[in-house]
């Protein structure tokens, strides 16, 4: 193996071994606890720009298949791992990790003390960072680079506050997942929910299949008049990277939808747009929650879930009580606190109680796993029956 370094942004070095592409790559440096579902990670748009590490020790054991991706391509900047596994040991593995990381050109290294990286960024917070490996770490004269040189490469890096990139990510056209079959009673028309793509991962619109809605995925470019041309009987809003106060038309749709009263459920990015939507305020935390093993209760049950989490931001609103909505002198209405971290007690989901509204900040579609919180798919179908079924009434 060639040698590779990492470099943090205040000047932290590590030096390893490559990992997957030889080359540079530069992005916020995160840490992610999941002990399983590497792939799920990799392939993960919220994680664009984003340098990952994985604190479980040893990677790449049951290789990469066709089956799991959650999207069309790895989107992660980097890739950092302590213990790579040596040859893949899986009857559905098609590659190596290490192989699939050179495939698609993901810069990675290996052999680093993933612990320490861990703790120093859980101390001073996630920064920038950049992998070196191969010619990224000499100069054209062929002499070893000055590890200033490194730093300074890293610290041009555009920083994730401020970066609207839910476009970059996006489907650039609109496609159309159908129910699963037998989901649809006999006679029934089957529910359509338009799911707005800020970042969608593979396995949403497949929940919402198996409950027997037909699900229209399209661009985080689109406009309401075209969510409302499909007719739908409630519109989603997904994960996706970047920073929630630059999401300035997202936040726009969303009201639109919400003025039409239009049942609405958002996770994770689209959380976050809803907080904003509602005139709620949204900051990055110092090092963001990334894994599957992430304790949150639900307010309205008392249960206590573990969920899968990829967010670097959070929506700012009271923990306790019922508020009247900030956005213009409280047009929306009554909004709660509906879920919380049990770890730092961050803001995991908004209840609107006015309006047929609710998001959570975590991945209940959650592949790999943990299911604890797929009963929230159930919770959007009942919102859309019950919406449905009150405007016939009314009518």
């Amino acid at each position: 193996m060639s040698e590779a370094v990492l470099v943090l942004e205040d000047g932290r070095t590590y030096r390893g071994e490559r990992f997957g592409a030889t080359g540079a790559t530069v992005g916020e440096i995160v840490f992610n606890t999941g002990m399983t579902g590497y792939q799920e990670t990799l392939t993960d748009p919220s994680y664009h720009r984003q340098i990952v590490v994985m604190t479980a020790p040893h990677i790449g054991n049951t290789g990469l298949n066709d089956e799991d991706p959650e999207s069309t391509r790895i989107w992660v900047a980097g890739y950092v791992v302590r213990d790579p596994a040596v040859r893949p040991s899986s009857w559905r593995s098609r590659r190596s990790l290490d192989e699939g990381l050179v495939a698609e050109g993901i810069v990675g290294i290996a052999g680093v003390d993933t612990r320490a990286i861990t703790r120093h960024l859980r101390e001073q917070g996630v920064m920038r960072a950049g992998i070196f490996s191969g010619e990224a770490l000499v100069d054209a004269s062929g002499r070893a680079r000055p590890l200033e040189d490194l730093r300074d490469q890293v610290r041009q890096a555009p920083p994730m506050a401020g970066a609207d990139l839910a476009g970059q990510v996006s489907v650039g056209e609109r496609y159309t997942v159908e129910p699963g079959p037998g989901t649809v009673p006999a006679g029934a028309a089957a529910l359509t929910v338009v799911a707005v793509d800020l970042g969608i991962k593979s396995m949403t619109p497949q929940r919402l299949a198996e409950r027997g809605v037909r699900t229209h995925v399209v661009p985080a470019s689109v406009e309401v008049q075209d969510i409302l041309d499909l007719r739908p009987d409630g519109v989603f809003f997904s994960n996706g990277p970047g920073d929630p106060a630059a999401a300035t038309h997202e936040v726009d749709l969303l009201r639109g939808v919400l003025d039409r009263r239009i049942p609405f459920f958002g996770i994770c990015y689209g959380n976050q747009i809803l907080g904003r939507a509602l005139g709620l305020g949204t900051y990055k935390l110092t090092y963001g929650h990334r894994g599957v093993n992430q304790p949150v209760m639900d307010r309205r049950t008392g249960k206590v879930e573990i969920t899968a989490h990829n967010h670097g931001f959070a929506v700012d609103a009271p923990l306790t009580g019922d508020t009247v909505a900030p956005h213009d002198d409280g047009r929306y209405g009554r909004v709660r606190v509906s879920h919380v971290d049990l770890n730092d007690d961050v803001v995991e989901g908004l209840e609107c109680l006015d309006l047929p509204a609710f998001s959570v900040q975590y991945h209940p579609e959650a592949a790999a796993g943990p299911h604890d919180a797929a009963y929230l798919f159930d919770r959007f179908v009942d919102l859309m029956t019950r919406t449905e079924a009150g405007d016939a009434a009314a009518h």
